[in-house]
């Protein structure tokens, strides 16, 4: 099936507060009909995940209710034909500029009753060396709330900083964590098909999943440049061109490979 894109550039208003705080929110942008391709495409995934695991492939995080689908974009026309949309387009113009990059992409699924909460953590943390600032596009699938796992944003006025800080790894849940205050954040409270829009250096966290139905939100990540690992010409992640002068550019860059 083709849909095409709901276009909705941020407002003035929110492109202020991304500059300000770090973050903004839009809600309801996803045309309904691509909503629906995007949840069963993502279902496929999962159901492809659990098939394996039974069948004796075991995976840890499927068995704890945990279902991360990396690199989307390169085993789905659906969700390629999404993060080098029109609507991204807008969101990443709007943040960092006319120049980008496609850096990561990955759904994250929370099982029902199972999927756990995720600790405080600027994206850029997981880097850990010094890189441009990136935008994070975190996509809900499904209505999200404070019983089903959604995401807390902590704004740059309220974390005291908007760097890049010193994460510490977790040895219990091998998580970065980089905010030991006791602010909860500001809650994302939206219904499918709305997205937050926030900066690499802006903590943020997720709940636990208490619900019985799953909680699929898709998380992807544009880059002003292509980042490398420190010290060497190895990619931090992917690198696909997807803006030039504001212009996209990304129509083909890999064939579609199966899970």
């Amino acid at each position: 099936m083709s849909v095409v894109q709901t276009i909705a550039e941020p407002s003035r208003e929110q492109v202020e507060q991304y500059n300000d705080e770090g973050y903004f929110i839009l809600p309801n942008v996803i045309d309904p009909a691509e909503l629906a391709e995007l949840q069963a495409e993502t279902m496929r995934f999962v159901d492809e995940k659990k098939r394996r695991h039974d069948a004796g492939e075991f995976n840890t995080n499927v068995a704890n209710g945990k279902f991360f689908i990396e690199e989307a974009t390169q085993k789905s026309g659906i969700f390629r034909r999404f993060a080098l949309g029109e609507l991204m387009a807008g969101v990443v113009r709007a943040t960092i500029g006319d120049e980008a990059y496609l850096f990561y992409d990955q759904l994250v699924v929370k099982g029902p009753d199972k999927g756990q909460s995720f600790a405080w953590h600027q994206d850029s943390g997981y880097l850990n060396f010094p890189h441009r600032q990136y935008v994070t596009c975190w996509v809900a699938l499904d209505d999200v709330s404070e019983t089903n796992g959604t995401a807390y944003i902590l704004p740059y006025s309220r974390a005291g900083t908007r760097d890049m800080v010193n994460h510490v790894r977790d040895e219990k849940t091998i998580e970065m964590v980089g905010y030991f205050g006791k602010d909860p954040g500001e809650p994302v409270l939206v219904p499918a098909g709305s997205m937050a829009v926030f900066s690499s250096t802006c903590f943020h966290r997720s709940g636990f999943n208490s619900t019985n139905k799953y909680r699929r939100v898709y998380v992807i990540q544009y880059s002003p440049e292509v980042i490398y690992k420190p010290d060497s010409r190895e990619l931090a992640g992917q690198a696909v061109p997807f803006l030039r002068n504001g212009r996209i550019v990304a129509a083909e860059f890999e064939k579609v490979r199966s899970l």
